[in-house]
């Protein structure tokens, strides 16, 4: 391979899953690397791509000179490679906003997900999960995204957020057409993403009014009605598009990235049976196991930030406005913090994976996924004796995320 050959913007590359060759390349040739000018970049522009676990934290450790809303002389920003406009993406959505503004908004929906609080939910996700597979373990197999790894997220984040569980179906497609490009290239839309970002934002703009009317203890309803302290003596509540771009990045937060976990980890146990052997043997590797899954899955690929002022990184020269994306799954198998990566390792401690970022954007509802993975593994591996595919797993086209669109597998149920 040379460096010539690496293309992150071609969505084909990504259509099998993550390229973990390319970055095992770019870790030892290039960690630090000017991506080039490509007609199929966003704005054309070319970008710096960060591999290692090392440089990834340093991005993550300093948003001050690397900023989720713009840096330089951008009129726009935010944390994909497109540059969204300020107040649509970047200063509005929670996951595009900096410090001191972030730290304020993330404080309405913090004490929700604390492990403390997730500890309390244990017994409804459980429950929740065991009423999923009374319906799917008696017919032998099913379409396991779908129908458990999704569903079970989907549910909870309904919940969390005061949807009408008659309507998580909604949520499913909806996040779907963002965050997979089955039809589309990057910087492009298509009718389908138009029609769910449309139906998204009408539904959540009925669901906001309702909830301002007749306010739940939902975090959507407590984003509603807290004050903000806009300035001293001046606080003020969050306007509609505000409300609207913090239920959009929840909802595909909460329900896109956990189900990928869920069945990315079931899927590497299916394909590593003396590993699937191991746990089922010691139940108590649990623990490390989910570590391992969401090393091994890290579903969102990459985060872009924007350089706010001229820095050197990895010993490498920035520009203020510079694009600079850091890539967790690379981060996640850099030979200098994990011994053998590339092998899936159950018993893997200690495992620093970067899977939830790090810092002011640490994920929010880390807490909630790690109970929601191994709940699911714990409950599946109580009711089935064996499991295999039942077909060829289909991956989402994204470089964004790494998800799973469609993962038929049968099983044995327990006698």
């Amino acid at each position: 391979m040379e460096l010539a050959d690496v293309d992150l913007v071609d969505l084909d590359r990504f259509a099998a899953g993550f390229p973990h060759e390319t970055f095992d390349f770019l870790r030892r040739h290039a960690p630090v690397w000017w991506h080039p000018p490509s007609p199929k970049a966003p704005g054309g522009e070319g970008f710096w791509v960060v591999s290692r676990h090392a440089d990834v934290l340093a991005v993550l450790r300093d948003p001050a000179t690397f900023s989720s809303e713009g840096g330089g002389s951008r009129s726009g920003g935010g944390t994909t490679l497109d540059d969204l406009p300020r107040g649509i993406g970047p200063g509005a959505m929670l996951n595009m906003m900096d410090p001191p503004r972030h730290d304020a908004i993330r404080l309405l929906v913090n004490k929700g997900m604390k492990p403390s609080t997730i500890a309390k939910l244990e017994d409804g996700l459980r429950a929740r999960t065991r009423a999923i597979l009374d319906d799917v373990v008696p017919r032998g197999g099913c379409d396991f995204l779908r129908e458990v790894a999704a569903e079970l997220p989907l549910q909870v984040t309904a919940g969390l957020f005061g949807v009408p569980q008659d309507d998580r179906h909604k949520i499913f497609e909806w996040t779907t057409a963002f965050v997979d490009y089955a039809d589309r290239d990057l910087g492009q839309s298509s009718a389908r993403l138009a029609r769910a970002a449309a139906e998204l934002a009408a539904y959540g703009g009925e669901l906001i009014a309702a909830k301002r009317e007749r306010p739940g203890d939902d975090m959507l309803s407590i984003a509603i009605h807290a004050e903000m302290p806009e300035a001293p003596g001046r606080p003020r509540r969050l306007e509609d598009r505000e409300l609207l771009a913090f239920l959009s990045l929840l909802l595909v937060a909460g329900a896109e990235t956990t189900r990928n976990a869920i069945a990315g980890g079931l899927l590497a146990l299916i394909e590593r049976p003396e590993s699937m052997a191991a746990l089922r043997a010691e139940r108590a590797l649990l623990g490390t196991s989910v570590e391992e899954i969401l090393r091994w899955t890290a579903p969102t690929a990459y985060n872009r930030r924007t350089a706010t002022r001229d820095v050197e990184l990895g010993g490498q020269k920035l520009r203020a406005g510079d694009k600079v994306t850091h890539w967790y799954p690379s981060a996640n198998r850099d030979e200098a913090v994990f011994a053998d990566p590339a092998r899936f390792d159950v018993r893997r401690d200690p495992n620093p994976h970067l899977s939830f970022g790090h810092g002011v954007h640490h994920c929010l509802g880390a807490s909630l996924a790690r109970s929601e993975i191994r709940i699911a593994l714990e409950e599946l591996f109580a009711r089935v004796d064996s499991i295999e595919l039942d077909g060829p797993v289909e991956w989402a086209r994204s470089n964004k995320h790494t998800g799973i669109r469609r993962m038929p597998v049968r099983w044995r149920a327990c006698s």
